[in-house]
């Protein structure tokens, strides 16, 4: 516990303004055995510019079932919030 609370408001304060903050902040749970999957049968294509997976889920019976998903970089700036673009630098000062 920090008895000056300036540090801790400093700290939140840079990681709520960050790019990543919702990165950083999400609980969604990810399970071991689906980012195996994912990554397993992952790969990419050049000439697109897509990442191709594969993933399981349930279908309206219950039974698993293999879904293929394609996204792009642009895809996931959007879905992380990453409010950044190709010109953006990569390296986070």
């Amino acid at each position: 516990m920090f008895t000056d609370k300036t540090i801790v408001e400093d700290i939140t304060n840079f990681f709520r303004e960050s790019k990543i903050a919702k990165t950083l902040t999400d609980k969604t749970i990810v399970y071991e055995s689906h980012v195996r999957r994912f990554w397993s049968s992952a790969r990419y294509e050049e000439k697109e510019k897509m990442i191709y997976s594969v993933v399981r889920k349930k279908d309206e019976n219950g039974l698993d079932v293999d879904l293929e998903i394609k996204f792009n970089v642009g895809d996931l700036r959007r879905v992380l919030e990453l409010e950044d673009n190709d010109n953006d630098p990569t390296i986070i000062l």
